[in-house]
């Protein structure tokens, strides 16, 4: 009988004993199965190849994202934050490259482990011994981690995306408020809950594609095998994936304690947050799924021991009988049949939760609450007492001044006013409410025939100075009157002086510039000639060097930036212009307002951006329709537009989340009280935070909770027109009641729900020593004042004012509305709406009339002054009128032959053509020129005729 040489396969009853015994085995042992095939020295130059290949092919793809990082570093040394550059990079990098190492070497160990452990020889049918034939170990070995390479790296990129989850819950500060259900601080659902879950997740696909890969593995090395309809699996497999399943289980119990937490953001019951269901039900069940999943992790390591996989699977089946029945059935038997029928006595406490946490997290603890008579007792004495405010009524609305703007101080096609703010400045020691927009440059409207790389980048390279008019002052012809206008700028008054009028950062500057190369830069037209100049500011990045050209020259995909002669060793490239990507690149975990405005300071321009910290993790707070339910404006920054200096100045410092982030980055932020006093005096509330407030408040200023329940004192936003448009707020200044002194101020109505008569109006002041204050006026409940859709409705249906727009409209013009403003003046309302007139092929809207509402009486008139006139029966003193047209003065007795009308016509044409052709050059200075004097031509004409 022949001898069977052949070693028996290894079999051994204990999991832990045949590691320890297995591991012993020396590396040259010899057997059937696992000798190793010679590689050819062909074999070994084609692997060669490939790796060579592949490192060049990451060398390429790794290029570009290397050049794009090293120039945005030059970047951030420009700007000074270099540390935040690497705080963020080191944190970004150190997290996915640490999170994608365990990956990686917790997965490929346990497929090295899990090919070691496996049989080398597999019985037969016939108890015959059948040799495994194995995967070269070198190819395994190369083929493993490059199947791991693609999910490596998903996991790199997604945990990496977390940075600011890990730095937060490093740096994490204390809110001082804890919640209700567990007790913990507000910082806890804010910076370590978002952390805790990235890290659970990473485990469990961690732990899940581990799983799969061993059990692939020893299926594919005889390890389980299907044998009599069954599964079969050697011994030291069932204890190999006994240890994975028990730690699946623990992290699928942890999980379970997470989603326990996330309750406070349950959206349940009658209110956002845990409602009774949630916490008497809901989370008794994720205890008890937890207990269950830890349970079943243990009963799992213990399971090595064992054979069968009878616990751990009865653990499974009760985890996922729980999750079904408990999790789902028995919270809506609770919802349905023990909260429903009373829901208000069983929600009342988690209501007010809700209200608190809400009215926290917004700030709305801030309003002061006061009662407004909305009497109609006003007379004219009170408006002349009340001048500074009607003064300062708004009567332009800003996209039509926008457009008026474009068309008569734009100058050159390639300029415009891409945005109209609102501000106050001291003109005359009078704080004085305008309207001002920055003259930006578009390439883009360049000529065709002009735009070439060198003038699209080193030659028109900038803005150009700002146009600035009062809000309530409007000429003869129906146009702004300008406090600051034309090139080079032209100021009315001393306090609006420009001394550098060159805007290098703005709203619209995306693309890159080069400067202070040989090629001069165009400043503004002069004439038919135009002004050049050289930047003599501080912004940019030196390229005179060979690798600064050649990395930026990559970056923008230009060969003409490395090899352009204009280049000196003094040149310097701009990039991140655009003053919101500017600053987002630099602090890109704050959210920042939709309207930066421009600020002249000391002769100087500079932009001011809101910024804000939210969180949308805060407990029991209601999300705003952005998706945040916790915001303040802690941060306002200032960029300087002709260096692009950007500076965060910090003046919130109570903000929890603020002082986290100073934790993160302390060279970021500046103190508030480094701020110059000239920028200080710009500052203003900012729209989109008062605009959540006023949300919330419509809803949130119901604290009692059955009240809240029952939505008996629901206030909404008004809706205007036929369109329904939200009603924004808007800036005003004026005197508050029981003040004197004229303020700075956002200001928005409120109407009931679903009704359009106005209930309450809302406020929050601007200027220095009060900023921030905020207030509600609340009208009485039995008094009836109308809303600003009732107001234009009487607008609409008053004959004169129906008559004269529809002969306007027949006319071959367009009749465009303004904003409608409600202006509180003492313990009254005034409505004034402007109405503006666009001729069929003009872009001028021109300012025709005026529209006010007072309790019963809704007029019409040329001016403010006028309608407020009418309206009190008395002449207004102190408010200012528009001027009239300069009449033309009468002919003497010594001229009494009549003028010639011929000569006068002739005249009028000269005039009219000369407009034309201004208007197809673009040349609108010349264009209103010519217009106004078209007019007093026609008024000659008018005065010869008798007329």
């Amino acid at each position: 009988m022949p001898v069977n040489n052949n070693p028996p396969p290894y079999q051994f009853s204990d999991f832990w004993e045949y590691l320890a015994r297995r591991f012993h085995l020396s590396s040259q042992e010899q057997g059937p199965g696992n000798v190793r095939p010679l590689k050819t020295r062909k074999k070994k130059r084609l692997w060669l190849r490939i790796t060579i290949g592949v490192i060049i092919l990451l060398l390429i793809v790794s290029l570009g994202r290397g050049v794009y990082l090293y120039t945005e570093w030059l970047w951030f040394g420009e700007v000074g934050y270099t540390g935040v550059f690497w705080k963020v990079l080191l944190a970004k990098v150190g997290l996915g490259l640490g999170a994608g190492a365990v990956f990686f070497a917790f997965i490929y160990g346990n497929i090295l482990l899990a090919r070691r452990l496996s049989p080398r020889f597999k019985v037969g049918p016939g108890s015959e011994i059948i040799e495994r034939v194995p995967v070269p170990d070198r190819l395994f070995n190369l083929l493993v981690p490059l199947a791991l390479l693609l999910p490596t790296i998903i996991i790199i990129a997604a945990v990496g995306s977390g940075w600011l989850d890990l730095l937060k819950f490093l740096y994490r500060a204390p809110f001082g408020v804890n919640d209700p259900i567990f007790g913990h601080d507000a910082g806890f659902y804010i910076f370590a809950l978002p952390f805790l879950k990235l890290m659970q997740s990473f485990a469990w696909w961690t732990l899940i594609l581990s799983l799969l890969a061993t059990a692939a593995i020893y299926f594919f090395d005889y390890a389980i095998n299907w044998e009599k309809d069954r599964l079969k699996f050697a011994p030291h497999v069932k204890g190999h994936l006994s240890v994975l399943l028990g730690l699946i289980m623990f992290t699928l119990g942890f999980s379970y304690l997470l989603k326990g937490y996330t309750l406070m953001y349950s959206g349940r019951g009658v209110v956002y947050g845990a409602s009774y269901t949630d916490v008497h039900a809901q989370l008794p069940v994720y205890k008890f799924l937890f207990a269950v999943a830890i349970i079943s992790g243990i009963l799992f390591l213990v399971n090595t021991y064992f054979r069968g996989w009878k616990l751990p699977i009865a653990a499974i089946g009760l985890i996922i009988l729980t999750a079904i029945f408990a999790g789902v059935v028995y919270p809506f038997i609770i919802q349905q049949y023990e909260v429903s029928p009373n829901e208000l006595a069983k929600e009342k406490p988690y209501i007010k939760y809700n209200i608190d946490f809400t009215r926290q997290a917004f700030d709305l603890n801030g309003f002061q609450e006061k009662p407004f008579a909305a009497d109609n007792n006003l007379t004219a004495a009170d408006i002349q007492a009340n001048a500074a405010t009607v003064n300062n009524i708004r009567l332009w609305e800003p996209n039509a001044l926008g457009q008026t703007y474009n068309q008569i101080q734009a100058i050159r096609l390639y300029y415009n006013f891409p945005d109209v703010d609102v501000d106050r400045y001291m003109i005359g020691g009078k704080e004085t409410q305008v309207m001002l927009a920055a003259r930006e440059l578009s390439v883009d409207s360049l000529p065709d025939q002009a735009k070439t790389w060198q003038n699209e980048h080193l030659v028109y390279t900038h803005g150009y100075g700002l146009t600035m008019s009062q809000v309530a002052q409007v000429s003869a012809e129906g146009l702004p009157q300008l406090l600051i206008k034309d090139l080079p700028p032209q100021s009315s008054a001393p306090e609006l002086n420009v001394s550098n009028p060159a805007i290098y950062y703005g709203e619209q500057a995306n693309n890159y510039i080069v400067v202070d190369s040989s090629a001069k830069e165009f400043d503004y037209p002069k004439g038919n000639d135009n002004v050049y100049t050289s930047y003599a500011g501080s912004g940019g990045i030196n390229i005179s060097g060979l690798l600064n050209r050649l990395a930026f020259s990559w970056r923008f995909a230009s060969l003409k930036l490395l090899v352009s002669d204009a280049i000196q060793g003094q040149t310097r490239i701009m990039i991140h212009r655009q003053i919101q990507d500017r600053i987002r690149n630099i602090a890109p975990f704050l959210l920042y307002d939709n309207d930066p405005y421009l600020v002249v300071a000391d002769g100087r321009m500079f932009w001011i951006q809101d910024a804000y910290t939210t969180t949308d993790n805060y407990p029991y707070s209601q999300p705003s329709p952005e998706g945040y339910n916790y915001i303040r404006n802690s941060v306002k920054v200032v960029v300087d537009a002709y260096n692009g200096n950007v500076t965060f100045y910090a003046v919130d410092d109570k903000d929890p989340l603020l002082q986290t982030y100073r934790n993160i980055f302390p060279g970021l932020f500046t103190s508030a009280d480094k701020m110059p006093d000239q920028i200080r005096q710009h500052l203003r509330y900012p729209e989109d935070m008062f605009k959540s407030q006023a949300e919330m408040y419509a809803t949130y200023h119901m604290t009692d909770p059955q009240v809240f329940y029952n939505k008996e004192d629901q206030w909404s936003i008004p809706h205007l027109g036929d369109s329904g448009t939200e009603m924004a707020p808007y800036y005003v200044t004026m005197s508050l009641p029981g003040e004197n002194k004229e303020q700075f101020m956002l200001l928005q109505p409120f109407v009931p729900n679903t009704k359009d008569n106005m209930i309450a109006w809302m406020a929050a002041k601007s200027d220095q020593g009060v900023y921030g204050q905020g207030l509600v006026f609340e009208f009485p409940k039995d008094k009836l004042v109308f809303g600003p859709q009732q107001i234009m409705a009487r607008f609409n249906q008053d004959p004169t004012i129906s008559q004269q727009v529809t002969l306007w409209n027949q006319s071959g013009s367009q009749v465009i509305y303004g904003n409608l403003l409600v202006i509180p003046v003492n313990q009254s309302i005034l409505y004034v709406e402007p109405l503006y007139l666009r001729a069929q092929q003009g872009q001028i809207p021109e300012l025709k009339r005026v529209l006010v509402a007072y309790g019963d009486q809704v007029v019409m008139e040329e001016d403010l002054a006028k309608a407020l006139t009418k309206i009190f029966g008395a002449p207004v003193a102190g408010v200012a009128a528009k001027p009239q047209a300069a009449a033309t003065a009468p002919a003497t007795p010594a001229a009494s032959a009549a003028p010639n009308l011929k000569a006068l016509a002739g005249t009028a044409l000269d005039h009219y053509n000369k407009a034309l052709a201004a208007e197809k050059q673009g040349d609108w200075t010349t264009y209103g020129n010519e217009l106004k004097a078209l007019q007093d031509t026609l008024n000659q004409m008018q005065s010869a005729a008798g007329g």
